[in-house]
């Protein structure tokens, strides 16, 4: 993508905080997508093959299972199918080859196999108290210590 513009036409036009706006939006533009808006401040990010719903690929099932099996079901979650720049991009950003991955408050965490060392391990229910979310699997640990 390509502007002309003659620069004193250009500097009487444009006032400079629109010049500055103008110029990040070309910024971002050219880099195409912006991982750390798309995964920062927000609790939990799945980059996934298909949707939660509509999972398409086994291991993104298996991500969406074990958050759904400790209560995290409204995650925000983006299909690399659906967009080669996103795709390729995660990769590049995270340096992990790999789909899906897992963000937690905007850090990775890792794929498939992450998530379920940490599920089995314990692991999980920790990083989701830090993220400030409850396990579902606390609630039912709690339930069935109460019941005798």
């Amino acid at each position: 993508m390509s502007f002309l513009f003659c620069k004193s036409t250009w500097n009487a036009v444009v006032s400079p905080a629109n010049r500055r706006a103008f110029m990040l939006c070309l910024a971002q533009m050219s880099s195409k997508v912006n991982f750390d808006e798309m995964v920062k401040g927000k609790p939990v990010v799945v980059f996934m093959k298909g949707t939660p719903d509509a999972p398409r690929c086994g291991f993104s099932n298996a991500v969406c299972q074990i958050l759904k099996f400790h209560g995290v079901d409204g995650f925000e979650s983006y299909d690399v199918l659906s967009n080669e720049d996103i795709r390729q991009g995660v990769k590049e950003y995270t340096k992990w080859p790999t789909i899906p991955q897992v963000f937690f408050n905007g850090e990775f965490i890792g794929g498939c196999d992450i998530m379920l060392d940490m599920h089995k391990n314990g692991e999980l229910i920790e990083e989701l108290k830090k993220i400030g979310i409850r396990s579902a699997l606390l609630d039912s640990s709690d339930g069935a210590d109460t019941k005798s």
